[in-house]
């Protein structure tokens, strides 16, 4: 039955070191298919290769299988820490670089060495079929991934925090180390050692706030001014609120604000906010009501207690933004979208046609949509050009505000109204121009 509990940790531990992976990428990578398909593709042929040299070890299963926990546990211990993960992606550029570097250095030994338990604990069997042997084992094997990759998401990163479930992996593989080689005082000072080093790095950075299976939250002094705040979200920065004779904030929350207040006077309406930032859009706004949908639960509490330093003024809902647009029979007088999972990353299933025309639904007649996107200054980029062009598919020309041009990258506010079309535009020319007769229509 022991060798049952072995299996069932290194089903656990593995798709728990994938998760955790696929978590500590965020702030560096985004969570786009891009990044999340070749992580798991890397994870998977690993461990394949895992698997086949396990099938060649030809004694000593248990101490091979015990070595290969300690070291995993090692790895993962130190490797899927965020102090390591953040100073890897610091200290080596590009991005892509790094990530395959944490692909080949991180990710892939751990399930390597992890792939090898089934085959390798098979052989200690020996009263049964090898049918009925394997099968059992992938069994427990298969159990335990599921667990690792459900409650170590939901339940542990959520609840406790990333490094949490690093530690939780880390001290799953000694503990199946140490099964293994019940009574090996070496063997258990080795094990003992890897659980200090682990515990080590993995006491949170001082100044993290929260390490959620969604994102990192800090607050710290903004230009070294104390009355300034700067909430980031993954390591970037999402709001600033500078307290004084007047509350000032980030520049584009500035824009978005006098948009809703001055330029549209809307008062009494009901505002959607998709991604909450810090909350600040409606801070000290007692026009209107809003909500706020955001993927994470934790936000909320971090925000009122170490950000507004008051409740926020609002309502809240933790769920998909596209999923709420989808399902909610509340209908908005304005709808701004502010959704971005890392510095310049929207959630790729947020950026397609079909969620733009989705926004339709909850809007009023007249409503109007608000975008505050992250773009290069110039506009010049394919990925600049394709969103505007995808959002224009649905709603036809809308106003384009770049805050600055000049810089690499931007924040670009783009408006559309809900009773905006599509439309066949006709190019103006020398021999055929119909400029003073479209002109004309519009008076």
């Amino acid at each position: 039955m022991l060798l049952y509990v072995v299996i069932f940790i290194e089903g656990l531990c593995s798709l728990g070191a994938e998760i955790i992976a696929l978590r500590r990428l965020v702030p560096h990578m985004g969570s786009s298919i891009l990044i999340t398909a070749p992580t798991i593709g890397f994870f998977l042929l690993a461990l394949a290769l895992g698997y086949a040299s396990g099938a060649k070890v030809e004694r000593d299963y248990a101490r091979v299988v015990g070595r290969n926990f300690v070291v995993a546990a090692l790895i993962a211990g130190v490797g899927l820490s965020g102090t390591a993960t953040s100073a890897l992606f610091g200290l080596v550029r590009p991005a892509m670089l790094a990530y395959l570097v944490y692909m080949l250095v991180v990710l892939c030994p751990i399930a390597w060495l992890l792939g090898q338990t089934v085959p390798i604990l098979t052989n200690l069997f020996r009263h049964e079929r090898v049918g009925q042997a394997s099968g059992t084992a992938l069994y427990w094997s298969t159990l335990g991934s599921f667990l690792g990759a459900t409650g170590l998401s939901l339940l542990v990163m959520q609840w406790l925090g990333v490094s949490a479930a690093v530690i939780l992996v880390s001290f799953g593989l000694v503990l199946g180390s140490m099964v293994l080689n019940l009574g090996r005082k070496s063997w258990l000072l080795a094990n003992l050692a890897v659980m200090a080093m682990v515990a080590w790095i993995n006491v949170p950075e001082p100044g993290v706030l929260a390490d959620t299976a969604y994102a990192e939250y800090r607050v710290e002094p903004y230009l070294g001014k104390p009355n300034a705040q700067l909430f980031k979200v993954n390591q970037s920065g999402a709001s600033l609120l500078e307290e004084g004779e007047t509350t000032k904030f980030a520049p584009y929350i500035e824009r978005i604000r006098s948009m809703i207040k001055n330029e549209l006077a809307l008062n009494g309406k009901d505002v959607l906010v998709l991604g909450a930032g810090g909350f600040t859009l409606s801070h000290g706004e007692p026009l209107n009501r809003y909500t706020y949908v955001d993927i994470d639960p934790a936000i909320k509490a971090v925000a009122e207690t170490h950000f507004l330093k008051k409740p926020i003024n609002g309502q809240f809902v933790a769920g998909d933004a596209r999923n709420y647009v989808d399902t909610t029979d509340q209908r908005f007088a304005a709808i701004v979208i502010d959704v971005y999972s890392s510095h310049n990353s929207i959630p790729s299933h947020l950026a397609t046609r079909e969620f733009w025309a989705a926004l339709r639904r909850p809007m009023q007649p007249g409503a109007v949509l608000v975008a505050n996107l992250i773009l290069d200054g110039r506009m010049e980029s394919a990925y600049a050009r394709n969103l505007l062009a995808t959002i224009e598919s649905v709603y036809g020309r809308c106003s384009v505000d770049v805050l600055d041009r000049l810089k690499p990258i931007s924040n670009v506010i783009v408006a559309c109204f809900q009773s905006s079309q599509a439309r066949v535009e006709t190019i103006y020319v020398d021999e055929h121009n119909q400029a003073d007769i479209d002109r004309a229509l519009r008076l």
